[in-house]
């Protein structure tokens, strides 16, 4: 440990993936009651290089896990919270007059982890400003195009319950999250560690340590990178996302960009589990959280009860598996 920081050992790629995810879940865990597999799709979206969009009901910890994950990485953190009045300028920065020169005063987006709260309250011309941060890793003020640090990550929230004062993300926008993720409701014990927690009246924010540094991350993401994709299981991946599109229950299906997504998002889910390779397995395990928000229903099929996640599970089982020496 070097002052309060924990630091992952140096080791093979597999290794350290592995070791930063069991650092990371007892990190996180100092805060947060439960929610491993959303904490383990925040993990992937990280060292995929993407971005987690957290969407749930009011109360069941989105800010929480979003402001526990990011203060364990000890990396830069900037916070926005949405709200209709919000102009991208407070996102991005502007320049103010001061003695006679015009000074950048950056915005928030500057840094490593940005958290938007409650995306959907800001407005579409805000929400858009965010566009170009997601996707380029930079941003253009004012006529100058400056870049963002490295490493980049949104995590942004929101609540899919009010539609009062919200603005529905754009098919880009949601397009742009590598993951979209969902809490649910802890269990019976679970409730009951949750209110435990906050018994003596501490901060449980206040125990994380941070488990990574930027040096460290990039190692990270060098190995997730370099996970081996056999051609059949790459073909596997490339079947799922073209399954989308003739379905008839979609009017939109999954695009080129989402074939990427898996890609990336099944080598990252195969290096959690201390894995140099990708299983089906890995591939089938993350299609629902990737591919999900980037697929549109048909109208009046959704009137007859069709869904996403039935889509996606009719997707997943009519698709042929690759099976190993094939």
């Amino acid at each position: 440990m070097t002052g309060d920081r924990v630091v992952v050992p140096a080791a093979s790629g597999e290794a350290r993936v592995g070791a930063f995810w069991r650092k990371l879940r007892e990190a996180v865990g100092a805060a947060v009651v439960g929610d491993e597999p959303a904490l383990r799709l925040l993990a992937l979206a990280l060292l995929a290089d993407g971005h987690a969009l957290i969407e749930d009901v009011p109360g069941v910890g989105k800010t929480l896990l979003a402001r526990s994950f990011a203060r364990s990485l000890g990396l830069s953190f900037g916070r926005v919270q949405g709200t209709p009045d919000l102009l991208p300028s407070d996102v991005t920065g502007s320049s103010l007059l001061q003695g006679g020169n015009m000074r950048f005063v950056a915005g928030p987006v500057f840094t490593n982890v940005l958290l938007v709260d409650e995306i959907n309250r800001a407005t579409p011309r805000t929400q858009s400003a965010l566009l170009e941060a997601m996707q380029e890793r930079q941003v253009s003020i004012e006529g100058e195009t400056r870049p963002l640090p490295d490493p980049f990550l949104v995590v942004a929230t929101q609540n899919p319950v009010e539609l009062e004062g919200t603005f529905s993300l754009p098919e880009a926008q949601l397009d742009r999250f590598l993951v979209v993720i969902n809490l649910g409701y802890p269990d019976r014990d679970e409730e009951h560690r949750i209110a435990r927690r906050y018994r003596g009246g501490d901060e449980p924010l206040k125990r994380i340590k941070p488990i990574v540094d930027g040096a460290e991350l990039t190692a990270l993401r060098r190995d997730v990178s370099q996970v081996v994709m056999s051609e059949p299981v790459e073909g596997y991946v490339v079947d799922l996302v073209r399954a989308t599109r003739g379905h008839r229950d979609l009017r939109l299906g999954a695009s080129p960009r989402s074939t990427v997504a898996l890609y990336r998002a099944s080598q990252a889910w195969a290096a959690l589990d201390g894995r140099t390779f990708v299983l089906p397995d890995d591939v089938a395990a993350v299609a629902r959280p990737v591919l999900g928000h980037r697929l549109l229903l048909d109208m009046d099929r959704q009137l007859r009860g069709a869904t996403i996640q039935s889509v996606l599970a009719e997707v997943i089982e009519s698709v042929p598996v690759p099976v190993p020496g094939q």
